[in-house]
């Protein structure tokens, strides 16, 4: 596996007014290499999809296919970011001020030794800070 996806790369390639040259090289390298998301990537997704749709921005149509292609990539979710999250989850996310939820991707990041692909700045400065390698911008 070639990276840590976060949610906010993830709605990035999904809308493709907002998709630039960088989030289209993340999932090149997802295609081709795979992908690891902590275990509420799938619910994070799934709920931008919903208020996108909610919003008009996004058709049912377009989010079945979203999903689709989402489906169709290699992208392994972590079976173990529960057992971290009281522990060094927390930890970061306090130490970083981040949500629990963004602290999760940087968690995984670091015990995986992957690079994260985010646009959220928070998060971004955070796993510089980590030593962690960022792509997506």
């Amino acid at each position: 596996m070639s990276l840590v996806l976060d949610a906010s790369a993830t709605m990035a390639w999904l809308y493709p007014e907002e998709i630039a040259d960088e989030i289209a090289a993340v999932f090149e390298l997802i295609a081709n290499d795979g992908a690891w998301v902590p275990d509420l990537w799938r619910i994070e997704v799934a709920n931008s999809l919903c208020v996108a749709l909610r919003r008009g921005r996004i058709t049912a149509f377009r989010r079945r296919e979203s999903i689709l292609d989402l489906k169709s990539l290699p992208i392994l979710c972590d079976t173990h970011t529960q057992e971290a999250a009281w522990d060094r989850t927390l930890e970061l996310a306090d130490l970083h001020h981040l949500t629990v939820y963004d602290a999760t991707y940087l968690e995984l990041a670091l015990r995986l030794a992957l690079p994260l692909a985010t646009l959220d700045g928070d998060l971004r400065q955070a796993a510089l800070l980590e030593g962690v390698g960022l792509l997506g911008v």
